[in-house]
C-alpha cells in the first residue's frame, strides 16, 4: 500500500476521486512539516504540499513530494531539496490564463486603459486624440524571456495580434517541441541565454516567464536596464528575484522603463510603504495572473497520473530538474 498525505485544504470530493489502487489518500491540514504526528510523517510515501517539508530522517518511506506551485525556488535550502525524494510541479496548469493575463496588460497598455479608467469628465477632441489614440500592436516586438510552457502560449496569442515576437530560453529552440495544446502557426524567433541583449535593445513589450533559479536571479539588472529598448513595457509574470527591483525603480524614473506591468514582487505581499505603489507608470496586480479555472479539478488529474506512473514504474511529468532549478 503507497500512503500519500495531503497536507493543503483539498475537500473530501477532491480527494475521494484521486483513486488508484494500491494507493491510500489521507489529509493532515499542516503549514510546516512539524504540525505533521511523526507516526504519520514515518508512514508516509507520497506528500502532497506546499511547505510542509520534513527534516532528514523524519519521513524514512518518502519517495515523492507533489508542490502545489508551478515555481520550486521555495523548496531550496530545505531538506527535501538536499535529499534523493522526488520533487514534482504542477507545471502546465496555468499557461492559458497567464498568458491572456499578459496580452490583456499588453493591450491595457496599448489602448491606454489605466489613463482612462482615471478620467473624472468627458475630454474634449484634441485631447482624446493626442492622449488616448491608440499604440501600434501589429508589428511591436515582444521579448518573453523564459520561452517554456508559458511563453510559448503567449507568443501564440502575440503573433495573432500581428506582433513580433523573440523567445530566450535556454538550448534556444528545441526539434519537435510545442508546449501548446494549439500550435502556433508562426515561428518565434528563438535566442539562447547569449542573445538577451539582443532581445532587450529590441522588445517593445518585455515579459518575464522565466523561473528563478540561482541563473535567472537579478537577471534584470542594470546593466540589463541600460540594454533595453528606451520606453519598453516591462511585464513581469514570473517571480520578483529575477529582477534587481532597485534597478528597476531607477529606470522607471528614468524613462528607461516607459511602464511596469508586474504581478510578483520580492517580498509578497508588497508592503504598502513600497515606492511602487505611487509610480504613476506602474500598475500592480497581486500575484493572481496564474491562477486557472478549475485549478482543482487541472491538478487533481495531474496528480492521480502521477500516482499511476508511480505504481506502474514509470517518470513522472513535471519532475523537477534540481541542477537546472526548477
Amino acid at each position: 500500500m503507497i500512503n500519500v498525505l495531503v497536507t493543503l485544504d483539498f475537500d473530501d470530493d477532491w480527494l475521494a476521486a484521486v483513486t488508484v489502487p494500491g494507493v491510500r489518500v489521507r489529509r493532515h491540514l499542516a503549514r510546516s512539516a512539524d504540525e505533521i504526528p511523526a507516526d504519520l510523517l514515518a508512514e508516509t510515501d507520497v506528500l502532497y504540499t506546499n511547505t510542509a517539508f520534513p527534516k532528514a530522517g523524519a519521513a524514512p518511506r518518502l519517495r515523492w513530494v507533489q508542490l502545489d506551485t508551478s515555481g520550486c525556488d521555495h523548496v531550496k535550502n530545505t531538506d527535501l531539496w538536499d535529499s534523493e525524494v522526488d520533487v514534482t510541479t504542477i507545471g502546465g496548469v496555468s499557461p492559458k490564463p497567464l498568458a491572456e493575463w499578459v496580452l490583456m496588460m499588453i493591450l491595457a497598455h496599448a489602448h491606454h486603459l489605466p489613463h482612462i479608467i482615471g478620467l473624472d469628465h468627458w475630454p474634449d477632441l484634441d485631447y482624446r486624440w493626442n492622449r488616448l489614440m491608440p499604440r501600434m500592436i501589429p508589428g511591436s516586438t515582444v521579448g518573453i524571456v523564459g520561452y517554456g510552457r508559458i511563453g510559448q502560449e503567449i507568443g501564440r496569442l502575440a503573433h495573432a495580434f500581428g506582433m513580433n515576437v523573440i523567445g530566450m530560453r535556454r538550448g534556444g529552440t528545441r526539434a519537435g517541441e510545442r508546449f501548446s495544446e494549439v500550435a502556433d502557426e508562426t515561428p518565434a524567433e528563438v535566442v539562447g541565454p547569449d542573445g538577451l541583449p539582443g532581445l532587450l535593445a529590441r522588445s517593445d513589450y518585455l515579459v518575464l516567464t522565466v523561473p528563478h533559479t540561482d541563473e535567472t536571479h537579478h537577471l534584470l539588472d542594470a546593466e540589463a536596464f541600460a540594454q533595453l529598448k528606451p520606453g519598453a513595457v516591462v511585464i513581469n509574470g514570473a517571480r520578483g528575484g529575477v529582477v534587481d527591483e532597485d534597478s528597476l525603480l531607477a529606470a522607471l524614473r528614468s524613462g528607461q522603463v516607459g511602464y511596469l506591468i508586474s504581478d510578483v514582487f520580492a517580498e509578497e505581499p508588497l508592503p504598502e510603504n513600497s515606492p511602487f505603489w505611487s509610480e504613476s507608470n506602474v500598475l500592480i496586480t497581486p500575484h493572481v495572473a496564474g491562477f486557472a479555472p478549475g485549478y482543482h479539478d487541472h491538478v487533481r488529474v495531474l496528480f492521480t497520473e502521477n500516482l499511476r506512473r508511480l505504481v506502474e514504474g514509470r517518470p513522472l511529468l513535471n519532475l523537477v530538474d534540481r541542477k537546472a532549478g526548477y
